[in-house]
């Protein structure tokens, strides 16, 4: 799918794989896979990049499941997940990770009459919905948080994910420390044995479903929910602050972060402290291979990551992602000078 920047956002909400064409004298093509969370700017990116480039850049939105399984597979050039991987099976897989973007998860839902922003909803009320506890929208706890809204007898459709994905890996790290029954009973992962609901396949899946089933809630990455005109909650964080997502809530959620790459910068910013922070705050990794087979496509891959770090923030915020602090991108680029290379040298900086 060709995508220019009028088309992509209508395209957005329904595509799976987006695909920037070059030139018939393009002489690379960078191929990834995985997380659907950031795909929206992966094809902003990519589409502005190639007004700049010849380089023809393809991503399949598949899941982080998906993205991890390509690219230990070697089938992509590189894989994206939003669930980070630890270093042993890093090291087992000869991969490099580190931060690309920064977002935030929100619950979004469909109840007649109930707009954008109106109910809010604690933490373990979240966790108690998504087990089954909760499962219609007028629940007395639900009405004493919100009692200037009109809701519904409706029973509630909880939509979640189908495939392996790091959204869900980042919502269910979320509910495991918020709720001691969720985390006993249903645990954390990139895939999880949900208690109720339907399951849709990417972000994309989730918000179609939502969209189409009057009294669902699902979870989404933020932009997926501005684009789909998809009504999100409020959510009561740990400090008892009482937010919408924005970017000011996500960054105030990374403030804290302290990342480390000998560890592979893995990192969840979920519950974290201060009435400012949105509680379902996630990072999205790269995964690249340390030994690259073709020197000349790994540069283009790192230049073009390069040039999203550097020139990518204004469309990243547009959308509603933050991008990664200077002193990280600089950790990043050095783990790459020391650990990415082709035979016995090494492939960044680019001279």
């Amino acid at each position: 799918m060709k995508l220019n920047a009028v088309r992509w956002m209508a395209a957005v909400a329904i595509a799976t794989v987006f695909h920037v064409a070059a030139p018939a004298t393009a002489a690379l093509t960078v191929n990834g896979a995985g997380a659907s969370f950031p795909f929206p700017v992966y094809a902003q990116w990519a589409h502005q990049y190639h007004e700049l480039t010849e380089v023809q850049l393809n991503y399949q939105s598949i899941g982080s499941g998906g993205g991890i399984a390509q690219i230990k597979a070697k089938t992509v050039d590189f894989g994206a997940s939003d669930a980070p991987l630890a270093k042993k099976e890093l090291d087992e897989a000869g991969l490099l990770q580190f931060p690309m973007i920064m977002g935030g998860v929100v619950p979004i839902i469909n109840v007649k009459g109930i707009n954008a922003g109106e109910m809010k909803l604690s933490n373990v009320m979240l966790a108690d919905i998504f087990i089954g506890k909760i499962s219609k929208w007028d629940d007395p706890t639900i009405r004493k948080l919100n009692p200037s809204l009109k809701l519904p007898n409706k029973k509630i459709t909880v939509v979640h994910r189908a495939d392996g994905s790091g959204t869900t890996s980042i919502f269910t790290n979320y509910l495991a420390k918020v709720s001691p029954e969720w985390k006993k009973k249903i645990g954390e992962g990139k895939t999880v044995a949900w208690p109720t609901g339907v399951g849709g396949k990417g972000n994309e899946g989730v918000s179609a479903y939502v969209r189409k089933v009057n009294g669902a809630i699902g979870y989404v990455e933020y932009a997926y929910a501005l684009q789909n005109k998809l009504a999100h909650t409020k959510l009561i964080n740990r400090d008892g602050g009482e937010l919408d997502p924005t970017i000011a809530s996500f960054q105030a959620a990374a403030v804290n972060a302290e990342w480390k790459a000998e560890e592979g910068f893995a990192m969840y910013l979920t519950d974290q402290p201060g009435k400012e922070s949105w509680p379902i705050t996630g990072v999205s990794y790269i995964l690249l291979h340390k030994q690259q087979s073709k020197a000349d496509l790994a540069q283009a891959m790192l230049k073009f990551f390069d040039w999203c770090y550097k020139h990518g923030k204004e469309t990243a915020e547009k959308l509603h992602y933050v991008s990664m602090p200077d002193n990280v991108v600089e950790m990043v680029e050095d783990a790459w000078g020391k650990d990415i290379s082709a035979g016995n040298g090494p492939l960044w900086p680019v001279k």
